[in-house]
């Protein structure tokens, strides 16, 4: 998180814009942040999108577009990799945005697998939130503390909820324990 992400896929798309190709953004529909109707990064830039709920409808609606960016794509189904594999072989650039690891740091949705079928990749790295060096690892926070492991994988939120870390200064999450009177 807050490595520029979103921003990157969306001055990608503006510039296929520019080159004069039919371009389209696409969201989950479960990231609500910012703009239902648009792809907003953290530092303000935006582009107008549309969300999907799954992979197939993603495959629908990128139907017609020369390029396709798809923010946040840790949060789609699997068969997300299948429907860029499509894309792509149709002739389609597609851009893909999305978190590596999870706040547990393991491995994210099909972003490994992505990450090792993409023809490029470039993996940007946050500011740490404490110390100012390179992150590359999202810690959850609750009340301000990291969060336990054990809670869901997928819970939006962003500065409120989370934070850029480096691996020093990443704290790993405990199983909470409840205790029952």
């Amino acid at each position: 998180m807050f490595s520029g992400k979103s921003e990157e896929l969306i001055r990608r798309l503006r510039r296929a814009e520019i080159a004069g190709q039919k371009a389209l953004v696409i969201k989950p529909a479960v990231d609500d942040r910012y703009d239902v109707g648009n792809v907003v990064s953290h530092a303000g830039a935006s582009m107008r999108a549309v969300t999907a709920a799954t992979s197939a409808e993603v495959l629908r609606l990128a139907s017609g577009y020369d390029a396709v960016g798809l923010d946040e794509v840790q949060f789609f189904d699997d068969g997300i990799v299948d429907a860029i594999t499509t894309l792509v072989n149709r002739g389609t650039r597609v851009v893909a945005g999305g978190l590596a690891q999870d706040f547990r740091a393991q491995p994210f949705g099909a972003m490994p697998t992505l990450l090792c079928i993409a023809e490029f990749v470039d993996k940007l790295e946050a500011v740490c939130h404490r110390c100012g060096g390179s992150a590359t690892l999202t810690q959850r926070l609750l009340d301000g503390r990291p969060a336990p492991f054990d809670g869901e994988t997928v819970q939006i939120g962003a500065l409120d909820s989370y934070e850029a870390r480096c691996r020093a200064c990443y704290e790993p999450g405990t199983q909470a324990h409840v205790v029952a009177a």
